[in-house]
């Protein structure tokens, strides 16, 4: 059978289980995960499913091409003005919503990077990221360590992720990010392009926040590490982050420096 014909089979098998899930009244989330998940070995539908996608959100975008720049992205051109905040997506929404309406007073867009089972416990939030004017992009489904898993379970993790911001915004997001992990290993990079991503992306600056080690020293973290171009890792749902953006964001100005989304760093 060649890779064509496996795609051919993986889609219609994916669309009928939906449908029989329709039918008896089960959730069709679950048949077109397992169809997601089952990735072939001539290579993957870049889209997980069948299904036809919903309208694009308008704020929706496509997975950035970055003409020039390595599979793996850990900062930007170093000569400018612009840094990027990028946060893994997942934790209490209304921590989430805090942050992104600090960012949002301050006239600044962020990146997001969401968690599949996040998106799937808070779908709302997909829509206010994009509303926002913010980024949006893939953080595996489970945040489990990418790295370390076969390849069929690392597909799935991305491809899932993929299928439920697909479902929600009408794209696959602008970027991946891999779990638990700053690099990506060669596999995940080959996968996640696979998947439809043509850059992971890494960062040159942790804040440590996840320790939630006071709003106080995120700070200090960010502003010691940050360079003109940086990538910077921080989360959402943790009041420290929140409490740490507006003197981070000041900061930055202080310094000549804009807080732009990855993609505009970047292309």
């Amino acid at each position: 059978m060649t890779s064509l014909d496996r795609r051919s089979v993986l889609r219609a098998a994916a669309s009928a289980a939906a449908a029989g899930a329709l039918t008896t009244g089960c959730d069709p989330r679950h048949s077109a995960d397992d169809a997601a998940s089952a990735r072939p070995s001539g290579g993957p539908s870049p889209h997980g499913t069948g299904r036809s996608a919903p309208a694009r959100h308008p704020g929706a975008r496509p997975p950035t091409r970055a003409p020039g720049l390595p599979a793996e992205i850990e900062h930007g051109p170093r000569d400018g003005h612009a840094v990027a905040l990028t946060f893994h997506g997942r934790g209490d929404p209304k921590l989430a919503r805090a942050l992104l309406g600090e960012a949002e007073r301050a006239g600044v867009r962020v990146t997001v990077l969401a968690v599949g089972v996040w998106l799937d416990e808070q779908p709302a939030m997909a829509r206010r990221i994009l509303d926002g004017g913010h980024e949006l992009g893939n953080h595996t489904m489970h945040h489990r360590n990418i790295s370390a898993l076969p390849a069929d379970a690392a597909y799935a993790e991305i491809s899932q992720c993929a299928d439920r911001l697909r479902r929600l915004t009408g794209t696959i997001g602008s970027w991946f990010r891999p779990s638990q992990t700053r690099l990506a290993t060669g596999q995940v990079i080959q996968l996640a392009r696979e998947a439809g991503y043509p850059h992971v992306l890494s960062y040159d600056v942790d804040s440590l926040d996840a320790n939630d080690p006071g709003a106080p020293a995120v700070r200090r973290t960010v502003l010691d590490g940050v360079r003109p171009g940086s990538v910077v890792s921080l989360h959402l749902g943790h009041a420290g982050t929140v409490a740490a953006l507006p003197p981070i964001l000041d900061g930055l100005r202080r310094r000549g420096l804009r807080a732009v989304t990855t993609t505009e760093l970047v292309t």
